[in-house]
């Protein structure tokens, strides 16, 4: 909950002309997410093909590594569908379909570590042929770290967290692959370093996936947003020369998207005009920010300007 700041007397800017695309970027994560189980699949490919021939437990535990990760994409591309849909029995929005995704792409992960560091265990400490295993963990080196970066600004941008989960999964997947660059390139001067680098990836993999999933458990305990973006949304309705304060801000991420309750108090005698005003207020915020896809304001009244509504409030109304 956010306490009312002190109201502004400024007078009230209509919002921008440009209006956020009715899907709020879903459509557009759709696209990067389905690339994104392709890229997958590739990589997996390559590196398990490589990994079985070269004799490389680093290199095949990574190919494991990459067949989660597109597991995982598929989830975070089917999240990203169903959160672009509407049904009657979820009034609220499917939005946290991305979030079931994340939490799918976290469980995910975690098998991956476990079954990573079974291999490191279990496996044998001979050499990798690192004539063939080389060049492919370097090249998919690359293209993780590459693909990672462009991911995570995207689903920043987008502020999709399946697809910043899915950036994060290729981050650390360059980070794994890393190791077993640095293990492939022991092996070439005969130092048995197999075994450890696929346990190093095993570690590496954990980490992701516990930080995913206590990202998923915030988001479907409805975690408020940001402070910051709530004092830009008070800060907005207080500019409004009808209204006196907001007295409370109460808000909750929906997958990558934002629900806002405001109470506001109106200067006001007319009970109208408050709803017009607050039914105003709420397109622009709307437009404003594009990622708050609901927002409710309840109307109060100062008693010195209005004394016609008993309890002195109005029901939210809620407008996606």
């Amino acid at each position: 909950m956010v306490n009312h700041v002190s109201p502004s007397n400024r007078p009230h800017t209509p919002p921008p002309a440009a209006q956020a695309p009715t899907d709020n970027g879903i459509k557009q994560a759709q696209r990067r997410a389905a690339f994104s189980v392709f890229l997958n699949l590739i990589l997996c490919v390559g590196k398990g093909i490589a990994g079985l021939w070269g004799n490389s437990a680093s290199l095949t535990g990574d190919a494991i590594h990459s067949a989660t990760d597109a597991v995982a994409s598929l989830a975070a591309l089917f999240g990203l569908w169903l959160a672009g849909k509407k049904h009657p029995s979820f009034p609220y929005g499917l939005y946290k379909a991305e979030t079931m995704a994340t939490l799918i792409t976290a469980g995910v992960i975690i098998l991956a570590g476990y079954e990573i560091g079974r291999q490191a265990l279990l496996g044998t400490d001979q050499l990798p042929d690192v004539g063939l295993t080389f060049p492919v963990a370097m090249v998919s080196l690359l293209v993780s770290l590459v693909f990672g970066i462009y991911q995570l600004r995207t689903g920043r941008r987008l502020h999709s967290p399946a697809l910043m989960a899915d950036a994060r999964d290729y981050l650390v997947d360059s980070l794994s692959t890393t190791v077993v660059v640095l293990s492939l390139g022991g092996a070439y001067f005969g130092l048995h370093l197999d075994r450890w680098g696929a346990g190093i990836v095993s570690i590496f993999v954990f980490w992701s996936g516990g930080q995913l999933l206590w990202q998923a458990a915030r988001n479907l305990m409805d975690e408020a947003i940001e402070r910051d973006v709530e004092r830009k949304i008070i800060a907005w309705v207080e500019a409004h020369p009808r209204v006196a304060s907001v007295e409370q801000c109460l808000s909750r991420k929906a997958g990558g998207r934002f629900i806002v309750d405001l109470d506001v108090v109106f200067q006001l005698r007319s009970l109208e005009l408050a709803h017009r005003i607050g039914h105003e207020l709420e397109k622009e915020i709307r437009a404003r920010f594009p990622l708050v896809v609901m927002v409710g304001i309840r109307a109060h009244f100062e008693p010195k300007t209005f004394k016609g509504v008993a309890g002195n409030d109005q029901l939210t109304r809620f407008h996606p």
